[in-house]
């Protein structure tokens, strides 16, 4: 595969701008695949530890995948008052499940994953993510997560969307039309927390989701992360609620330290949940003037 040059992983990104190449030393190729929709690949890094890339791009690393996984899950869970039915789009890692299992008021948990070999990768080479696949909670799906949503109405309380980036087969996550979904799939007073790139490469995208957001939910807000492994170190996710009453940036239920570390939680915390929502003064000014029309062709460019 193109991506390994001279013994290193090279992921391209894509701006509005410009092209930046990111490369992270292989020192051990663990597994490569074509599956039926895209490239699947775990490397090892020394400093990284072990690697999911799809399709040219780094999925999570070893090191700091828990920044990402815990903040996808908790924010959505502990903004709901009773989250019971829990859907993942995507996820093939197991990463949210782990997290999701943590919440005490879980009952059910859906895993949609329209690419079996993520799955079965992720049970073969990435244990600290998939070791709870066979919980009995949780109910492993392999389907296209679009068209799952579309045919499930009122049925979940949160829903997460645990996608790649906005090409190839998760780019229809990214649509207006798939928001709309989300929410019919929703019930009464559900939250949706949707993967939604970073600031400093993405913004325009996210302006545009920002706005579809806005025209069919109550409430929308945008919410980061430190992710150390991803090209700029920052990721987002779309929050969005029925419930205008919502108030993201403060969480329902508060973590107290003994509670963190019970749960085996390294980056989520309350006060953590409560910063996700203070953003750059140059995001703010720019996510109140989004434009839905935006949305498709930022996902064309990809």
């Amino acid at each position: 595969m193109d991506t390994f040059v001279k013994g290193f992983f090279s992921e391209e990104e894509i701006t509005d701008t410009d092209h930046l190449m990111r490369s992270v030393k292989c020192h051990q190729l663990i597994h490569q695949e074509k599956s039926d929709y895209q490239n699947v690949v775990v490397f090892k890094n020394e400093s990284l530890g072990l690697c999911l890339a799809l399709d040219g791009a780094i999925q999570l690393s070893e090191k700091d995948e828990f920044s990402y996984q815990e903040m996808i899950t908790f924010l959505p869970l502990n903004s709901h008052p009773e989250p019971k039915r829990v859907l993942i789009i995507g996820g093939g890692d197991g990463g949210v499940i782990r997290e999701a299992l943590k919440h005490p008021m879980v009952e059910e948990i859906v895993l949609c994953e329209i690419d079996e070999a993520v799955i079965r990768v992720s049970r073969e080479y990435l244990g600290f993510m998939s070791s709870h696949f066979d919980n009995p909670k949780v109910k492993i799906l392999i389907q296209d997560g679009y068209e799952y949503i579309r045919n499930n109405k009122s049925a979940f309380d949160v829903i997460i969307t645990d996608s790649s980036d906005p090409k190839g087969p998760a780019i229809s996550l990214f649509q207006r039309e798939y928001y709309q979904s989300l929410y019919e799939c929703l019930r009464s007073g559900g939250i949706i927390a949707c993967q939604a790139e970073s600031i400093w490469y993405h913004l325009p995208l996210i302006k545009s989701l920002h706005s579809i957001a806005r025209e069919i939910f109550a409430t929308v807000a945008y919410a980061t992360t430190m992710v150390a492994t991803y090209p700029s170190g920052q990721i987002g996710f779309l929050m969005a609620c029925k419930d205008k009453q919502i108030q993201f940036n403060e969480p329902i239920r508060k973590l107290t330290d003994e509670q963190v570390s019970q749960m085996g939680l390294k980056y989520y915390s309350s006060d953590i949940h409560r910063a996700a929502f203070v953003l750059p003064v140059f995001v703010t000014k720019e996510l109140e003037s989004s434009s839905p029309s935006e949305a498709v062709q930022c996902c064309r460019k990809k």
